[in-house]
C-alpha cells in the first residue's frame, strides 16, 4: 500500500503518518525502487492504533509505549491495562482542573456588572489588583 492508501484506511493524513515515521513511533516501511513508501498490513494496524490512542488522549510517548506493547508477543494485557487506567486517572484530574476553572470564570463574571463603566471586577481580578481600581 502508498501513502495515500494508508491514509484513507486509518484516516490520518499523509503528513501526519510521516510525522510519526520521523518521531519513530511505527516501523520504517519499505521503499520502492522509486523511493515511494511501501507499508504493510502490520503498519497500518500501527498507525491505526496511533490514530485511536491519540484520539482518547495518549501523548505520543504514551502511544510509542502502546505500539511497542502492540509489537511486543511477549506483553502483558495488565501492562496494557495499567496504562490505560493511568490515562484515566490523568484525564479524571484534568476533567477537575477545568471544572475548578470553569467554576472561577462563572465566579468572574457573576462580580462583574458588565455595564459600559470601565471598572472591571474580572480585568482587576486577572491583572491582580486587590482593590478596585484606586490607587495608593
Amino acid at each position: 500500500m502508498n501513502i495515500s492508501d494508508v491514509a484513507k484506511k486509518t484516516g490520518l493524513t499523509s503528513k501526519a503518518i510521516r510525522f510519526y515515521e520521523e518521531k519513530g513511533l511505527v516501523t520504517p516501511p519499505l521503499r520502492t525502487d522509486n523511493g515511494y513508501r511501501s507499508y504493510s498490513a502490520k503498519q497500518l494496524e500501527e498507525l491505526t492504533l496511533l490514530r485511536q490512542a491519540r484520539q482518547v488522549g495518549f501523548s505520543l510517548d504514551e502511544c510509542r509505549e502502546m505500539v511497542s506493547l502492540f509489537n511486543d508477543p511477549e506483553r502483558h494485557s495488565a501492562d496494557v491495562k495499567a496504562r490505560t487506567l493511568s490515562k484515566v486517572r490523568d484525564i479524571e484530574a484534568h476533567i477537575s482542573e477545568l471544572q475548578q476553572m470553569r467554576q472561577k470564570l462563572l465566579d468572574l463574571a457573576a462580580s462583574c456588572p458588565g455595564d459600559d463603566s470601565a471598572e472591571c471586577p474580572i480585568i482587576n481580578h486577572l491583572a491582580g489588583c486587590c482593590h478596585s481600581g484606586k490607587s495608593d
